[in-house]
């Protein structure tokens, strides 16, 4: 079972200059998280740049990450692939290497419809009894898992949680209404963390944690406590940084502001490139005015 209240980092996959995988500089990074209190992890996310990733190298970015953590929190892989075969041979891999559970998408590079949308996620969930969240993202993939999509997979108990990052904060209370605390919400969307947690949703799979860790857990852990006031500072604060996971750039920014906290670099793997000109300079002032403005953090 997976605990799926708290803030989950989709991590970043960190990088040298040349391409090749960072592990130094990705423990460092992990270690700030799990000392800032999250819930658990998420490899080979869109953050985590999985197009980009042999398999190999995520089998080896899971081992790592599973050694490092030694039981401490759960570590969810992330699932998005075109053909169900694939899927399904990510899940065996992953299984075989102790992950906790998994983050899946539709299928990628085809817009299912109901039936066959339905049948991907229903085979998947056949193939493991490890909890499974659905990631629910129709801005950024076109597809939208619907409120009919999921009466049709609850028979499956390992179908848990949803990241919720249809945009409509009201499809927070909308599944709340429906399924009660059946399925667990996660906020995908870091610009709507607060708004979907007041709402009632149960975490937030977030992106700017992983530059900020200690301010996006206590943010949460204020909200959740009802300190509303205490939040609603953080989250004003927040916001402007929080701005810059709703970008198609995203991986880019996050990264240079993890290397601007101290936490992580900037380094991509092509065909992404690190950002130059004057679209660097806006964001790397948007991350100076947050860090000038860092508040301190109350006590939770």
């Amino acid at each position: 079972m997976i605990n799926w209240n708290g803030v989950f980092p989709a991590l970043t996959t960190k990088f040298h200059p040349d391409g090749k995988p960072d592990h130094d500089t990705f423990l460092k990074n992990l270690d700030a998280q799990v000392d800032a209190g999250v819930s658990g992890v998420i490899l080979g996310g869109t953050l985590g740049e999985a197009s980009v990733l042999k398999p190999a190298e995520k089998q080896e970015l899971t081992r790592l990450v599973i050694n490092h953590l030694n039981g401490r929190l759960p570590v969810i892989m992330n699932i998005a692939e075109g053909a169900t075969e694939d899927a399904l041979e990510q899940i065996r891999t992953a299984e075989k290497e102790g992950v906790s559970g998994f983050m899946i998408l539709p299928p990628m590079r085809y817009l299912s419809d109901h039936r066959e949308t339905v049948t991907f996620f229903s085979t998947l969930a056949d193939s493991t009894s490890l909890p499974i969240m659905i990631y629910n993202n129709p801005v950024d993939y076109k597809l939208k898992v619907t409120l009919e999509m999921f009466d049709d997979l609850l028979g499956y108990e390992n179908i848990q949680a949803v990241k919720e990052s249809t945009r409509d904060v009201s499809n927070v209370t909308r599944m709340i209404n429906r399924y009660g605390d059946r399925i667990s919400i996660l906020c995908g969307v870091d610009t709507l963390a607060m708004e979907s947690l007041v709402m009632g949703a149960h975490g937030w799979v977030a992106g700017l944690v992983c530059a900020f860790p200690r301010e996006s857990v206590v943010l949460f852990k204020l909200i959740k406590a009802g300190r509303i006031e205490e939040a609603l500072k953080i989250y004003r604060w927040f916001l402007p940084v929080l701005e810059l996971d709703i970008h198609p750039k995203l991986i880019q920014y996050i990264k240079l502001a993890e290397q601007m906290t101290g936490i992580g670099t900037e380094h991509v793997r092509k065909p992404r490139l690190p950002l130059v000109g004057e679209e660097r300079e806006r964001v790397i002032s948007i991350i100076e005015e947050g860090l000038r403005t860092r508040p301190v953090l109350p006590k939770i």
